[in-house]
């Protein structure tokens, strides 16, 4: 879909594909929460990367413990499936807990807070 979605089609998508993103003011919008500010760098670099790779830059707000993703198309004064598909591999690259999803070949940032940098969400 090249069109801007309608609001009620944006909460409709964001409830079932993208549960932890919300829409305000035009933008959808994740807050990812992190241990510190080494952790919220480490979330900058790897949403920049995404971002380059797509051609579709977000809006990032950067704190000592959380970053903030904004996106929206600028060209079609909305949001458009460029956005709910770059948040949607965003979503899966920040977020991938290693031990969760490797049937056992990684095993995962240990669950020790010393390691721990993103904070997940249930």
């Amino acid at each position: 879909m090249t069109e801007a979605y309608t609001e009620a089609e944006i909460e409709k998508r964001l409830a079932t594909e993208l549960p932890h993103w919300y829409y305000e003011k035009g933008w959808i919008r994740r807050k990812i929460k992190t241990s510190g500010w080494k952790a919220s760098l480490m979330v900058v670099t790897t949403v920049g990367h995404l971002a380059e790779k797509a051609w579709h830059h977000p809006d990032l707000t950067v704190s000592y413990a959380f970053v903030i993703v904004k996106l929206v198309t600028h060209s079609a004064k909305g949001i458009t499936d460029k956005d709910f598909l770059l948040a949607k591999k965003i979503e899966d690259v920040v977020m991938w807990d290693a031990a969760e999803t490797s049937q056992g070949v990684f095993e995962g940032t240990p669950d020790d807070p010393r390691f721990k940098y993103i904070k997940k969400e249930t």
